[in-house]
């Protein structure tokens, strides 16, 4: 069992920066995948980033490449994503979530644990 908590969220102009924080309560933290996603009004729900725990590999959206950047502290029970240069379309409601699968972090079925979300408004 996890329970994941985002935080972090706000809203910015175009160009800010925002980090994402997600807390997972759960003994094996070290063990999960971790990955986040976002769903903005009137989408399907997107993958961003995910970060493996076998070898630390990560991965990106064409979308967020080379401006995200997700991280973990296993010793804090906490993955984190680093987001520069927002832009307009990056607004969404932006989702941790946790498996303990290493392949295919890129779709969503195979996450296990999800937070609730946290807003993430980027105005022009």
């Amino acid at each position: 069992q996890a329970q994941l908590v985002e935080s972090g969220g706000g809203s910015v102009k175009a160009g800010d920066s925002l980090r994402l924080s997600c807390v997972v309560s759960a003994r094996t933290f070290s063990r999960f995948a971790m990955g986040w996603f976002r769903r903005a009004p009137g989408k399907d729900r997107e993958f961003v980033a995910a970060i493996r725990s076998a070898d630390g590999n990560v991965f990106y959206s064409d979308s967020v490449k080379g401006r995200f950047t997700i991280s973990r502290d296993n010793a804090k029970n906490t993955v984190y994503l680093q987001m520069n240069d927002l832009k307009p379309e990056d607004t969404a409601v932006y989702y941790c979530a946790a498996t303990i699968d290493q392949l295919r972090l890129n779709i969503a079925r195979v996450y296990n644990y999800w937070g609730q979300g946290t807003q993430v408004t980027v105005s022009s």
